[in-house]
């Protein structure tokens, strides 16, 4: 049986990338140096599958531990998530960004290209598209991130290209993510970083919902959309984690360098946000509509036809889904701190 090593799995989406991988009995091992994330992650993975979970803490900088490990657990294919990802953090940091994302994935990438493990499903990122110039997005659009994070996820991309065109025997997938939200249906894992505060839209409404925020910030209501606020494209962390099980099926038949969006390919407001977490909380929010910020978009949303036919993948989840998984582990995760 092929075994496969998940960096950054105790992260939010590499958790519930776990518990998919540990549902369908695939042999896997988790790397992460928790800098971001937690330990107890693994104990609630163990929980929610009723299953141990194998797990080493590894910097993936460290590419000698990422040899040995590579070797010693029999590895085949790689789903590498670990990395930095805060927007704001990596413009007031942008060297410990390319430090991780882009020296952290070369330090994988040799690991690997050492022990011959040549199959690779990488977490990207939509920030890379920048400033839509066509809605929806899909993957032949211009590539043009405006921030450190986004300019990482593209450095890697184009190393993974010249990678491929070196030797043809990789198989590789590229995933660009749109905005992934909500939580396991367990209530025991969700997004729950150690050090970031985070700026994401739904865990800011649940924090105002919990009291810890005065109100909830508008930023901007005079955008070309249906009501004035920006535009997302929303996608269930269940179903943006049951693509990467999609894709590390396709790897296996497929040789070459694929890039997939993975959204809803529909758009959704602020407002509308707000309003269906509202709803499933029975909790209104306070809100100030504010200045736009910086370098924000009126609309951005994808077109994942591609993933559809290639992948063989749909989303499943709606957007109260969405909202109600990302409260209920909002109160579970304060009970169980």
């Amino acid at each position: 049986m092929s075994c496969i090593l998940l960096t950054g799995g105790s992260g939010y989406i590499g958790s519930h990338i776990a518990s998919l991988l540990a549902r369908e009995d695939k042999d896997f091992v988790i790397i992460d140096n928790f800098i971001n994330s937690k330990k107890s992650v693994i104990k609630r993975l163990e929980d929610t599958s009723n299953k141990k979970i194998n797990f080493v803490e590894c910097d993936i900088r460290n590419t000698k531990k990422l040899i040995k490990i590579l070797k010693e657990k029999k590895i085949s294919a790689v789903i590498h998530l670990a990395a930095k990802k805060s927007v704001e953090e990596s413009i007031l940091n942008p060297l410990e960004y390319y430090d991780v994302n882009v020296s952290g994935t070369l330090s994988l990438l040799n690991a690997m290209k050492t022990v011959g493990v040549k199959n690779l499903v990488f977490s990207s990122s939509a920030t890379i598209y920048g400033e839509p110039e066509y809605l929806p997005i899909d993957e032949e659009h211009p590539i043009n991130a405006i921030n450190p994070y986004g300019e990482s996820k593209i450095i890697v991309e184009n190393i993974l290209s010249d990678l491929i065109k070196s030797d043809k025997e990789w198989s590789i997938v590229s995933l660009r993510y749109f905005n992934p939200i909500g939580a396991h249906f367990c209530g025991l894992l969700g997004d729950d970083p150690k050090n970031i505060k985070s700026a994401n839209l739904l865990p800011v409404i649940i924090e105002v919902a919990q009291g810890k925020r005065e109100c909830l910030k508008i930023f901007g209501n005079d955008y070309s959309t249906l009501d004035g606020t920006g535009i997302r494209d929303y996608i269930h962390i269940m179903d943006l984690a049951s693509a990467h099980i999609k894709a590390f099926d396709f790897i296996k038949n497929a040789k070459g360098l694929y890039v997939f969006n993975l959204g809803t390919g529909k758009g959704v407001s602020v407002m509308e946000l707000i309003n269906c977490f509202e709803k499933v909380s029975k909790i209104k929010i306070p809100k100030i509509i504010v200045n736009r910020r910086l370098g924000d978009v009126g609309s951005c949303f994808a077109n994942p036809s591609k993933a559809y036919e290639l992948l063989n993948w749909r989303t499943k989840y709606s957007l109260e889904d969405m909202c109600q998984t990302a409260w209920n582990f909002s109160k579970t995760n304060k009970l169980i701190k």
